[in-house]
């Protein structure tokens, strides 16, 4: 207990010197680029020892234990049995041991790799408590002095990690440090003086940053933190400068000399506990001891500042149900059919079929986004090509799978230029079902990520939290798998959804009248368009197919007899279009539109049932008229 103690006294008052990176320093020995270090706490105890000396001999007077990734998550996601405890428990122990009782143990733990805000159906906060708890008491049997919570990119799973780290222990003392790649900002926009507090209410001893982009934008988030020093003690961890990739090895320039004098600066700003991250080595670090003579002056003491505002309050731009859902014709029942992008580069076909789907009485074409993970045209353009030629409203499906958030905002800004109006943000189908050799998914957003950072664009704010100039008004679409049996679990998804800034549903495929109706009953309470997805059944072998291949369809029994009843494929077509039509004359009263999806890319088939829902004039519920403030 003194030695924790010890520690919270020392960088109350004065600069303690860290240790820099482990992994890249590790690669820079010889191990292979993208093995899991924490595995070398059990394959080469010796080379793991042979660091913490080099560190404590450069200067450090802490080191941190090299567990970064040792979380059930991490550890599961490399396929083999690999025991949580054993890894966090060696990794302490042989810190514990390069230690002495001289220099301190910092149990190091990173985030666990689960992608937030979390999908609910298959992570829980409980999930992410338990692997931040199993690895946290490995450490402290192993003898750590502390726990060092590093590179955390969201806010929330950081809180979860305090939080857990002070239950386990209350006086464990805790580092909580967050990447501000620029403008003190997370990559999600939330600003440095906004995420310091937060943790210090969940309990944290010392906040601070760590990685990064180098050493100027790590300066400028300390420099936003600077008058939280007499609140809290600080602590940064650079990078050495921006990576670049030389002969399959990723380097770092950035001068040990150079990186002192900026942690210098850092250190009279009022940062206390100073180190390096990815890219340093002992050299820095000795440097960096040259530089710890310098006497610190304290900012003002202030917490409540402009800059210290959450960027998820909602500027006045933005509001409402987005331009696509506004520029309708409110007075009819909305009507959207999706036509899929050819797997080719003839797009005759589906041009004409949208001028045909428009002259009929369509409200709005939706263009899937490679779907099954199948190779097809670019949605962006075609939706381009259909509302230039044909004056129709499009929406086009985004996905998680195709694009890192780079290329997803880039997207975003392209529809925009375009005249698009209208996005459907899913997560994508897995990359393994992908007719194209090599194909991985990205994944770096799943449909709640996607939906916040559109309703962020219609804030006139990128994903990062940066002014657009201007700004979008986009309708934000999100799909919705209707289970009758078990509704519970999708509701809570779509409810979570709506709250990200959502205005519109387009379901899965549902192929009878009381699931329609039960789905507008349950979801009356949500201020979005809800648009029941129906699909036209070609034959009694497609609906096998949908029912027993294609994940979240289900197509009753008694639908798939009725087809089978004919032994012409032309009659089961017949029969198929007639449920619809059967489903279609049921709900028309209370639904807000619907959602026809051509089978097989045959837009004939929608283009007839277009047409009797005009000339029936059926309005449907008149929900749209009343979000965009008509009712």
């Amino acid at each position: 207990m003194t030695k924790r103690k010890d520690f919270i006294d020392h960088i109350a008052t004065r600069p303690l010197l860290a240790d820099g990176a482990l992994g890249t320093y590790f690669y820079e020995k010889g191990i292979g680029l993208g093995t899991n270090t924490d595995l070398l706490n059990i394959s080469d105890p010796d080379l793991v020892y042979s660091v913490h000396e080099e560190y404590i001999r450069a200067g450090s007077q802490l080191i941190e234990t090299n567990t970064f990734g040792a979380n059930r998550f991490r550890l599961g996601n490399l396929g083999k049995n690999l025991s949580v405890k054993k890894i966090n428990l060696a990794g302490a122990s042989i810190a514990r041991k390069a230690a002495g009782s001289d220099i301190f143990v910092a149990g190091s733990i990173g985030p666990t790799g689960i992608e937030f805000p979390l999908d609910l159906e298959e992570f829980s906060v409980e999930d992410i408590e338990e692997a931040f708890e199993e690895q946290m008491k490995a450490l402290l049997e192993g003898g750590v002095d502390l726990i060092m919570l590093e590179t955390f990119t969201h806010l929330e799973e950081l809180i979860i990690a305090i939080k857990t780290a002070k239950r386990l222990e209350y006086e464990v003392p805790v580092v909580a440090q967050m990447v501000f790649p620029a403008h003190g900002r997370t990559a999600h926009g939330l600003e440095a003086p906004f995420c310091a507090k937060e943790a210090i209410k969940a309990g944290c001893d010392c906040f601070g940053t760590n990685c990064g982009r180098g050493v100027k934008s790590m300066l400028q988030a300390i420099e936003y933190l600077s008058p939280m020093t007499d609140v809290i003690p600080l602590s940064a961890f650079p990078n050495a400068g921006i990576p670049e990739v030389i002969d399959f090895r990723m380097v770092y320039s950035t001068p040990p000399s150079y990186m002192a004098e900026k942690v210098g600066e850092m250190v009279r700003m009022g940062v206390r506990l100073v180190g390096g991250c990815c890219g340093t080595t002992p050299a820095h670090i000795h440097e960096f001891k040259k530089r710890l003579h310098l006497k610190s002056k304290k900012g003002k003491v202030t917490l409540v500042t402009p800059k210290e505002e959450s960027p998820d309050k909602l500027r006045d731009t933005g509001k409402g149900p987005g331009a696509l859902l506004k520029g309708l014709n409110h007075k009819r029942l909305p009507i959207f059919v999706e036509l899929d992008p050819p797997p080719h580069l003839n797009v005759d076909n589906i041009l004409q079929g949208a001028k045909a789907l428009k002259d009929a009485g369509t409200d709005c074409i939706t263009l899937a986004e490679n779907p099954l993970a199948v190779l097809r045209a670019d949605n962006l353009s075609l939706a381009h090509l259909i509302k230039k030629d044909f004056k129709i409203e499009t929406v086009i499906h985004l996905t998680g799978r195709d694009r890192n958030v780079l290329a997803l905002q880039t997207q975003v800004m392209g529809a925009h230029f375009l005249g698009i109006r209208g996005i459907l943000a899913v997560t994508g189908d897995p990359a393994s079902s992908s007719d194209q050799p090599g194909v991985s998914g990205v994944f770096d957003l799943n449909s709640f990520g996607l939906v916040k950072m559109i309703s962020g664009f219609n804030q006139g704010l990128n994903l990062a939290g940066r002014d657009m100039k201007g700004n979008t008004d986009f309708s934000i679409g999100v799909a919705f798998s209707y289970r009758p049996s078990n509704p519970s679990m999708q509701l809570r998804r779509l409810e979570k959804k709506a709250a990200l800034g959502a205005h519109f549903v387009m379901t899965q495929p549902i192929f009878d009248a009381v699931s329609i109706e039960r789905l507008m009953e349950l979801t009356s309470h949500l201020n979005m368009l809800i648009l029941p997805g129906l699909f036209p059944l070609i034959s009694a072998r497609n609906a096998e197919f949908l029912h027993n291949e294609l994940p979240g369809i289900t197509i009753p029994e008694e639908i798939r007899k009725r087809l089978r009843r004919f032994e012409k494929v032309e009659d089961q077509r017949k029969e198929g279009i007639d449920i619809v039509r059967g489903l279609m004359e049921k709900t028309s009263d209370f639904v807000d539109g619907f959602y026809l999806i051509s089978p097989l890319n045959k837009w004939e088939v929608p283009v007839e049932l277009v047409k009797e829902v005009r000339s029936s004039g059926w309005k449907g519920s008149g929900k749209l008229a009343s979000l965009c403030g008509e009712a």
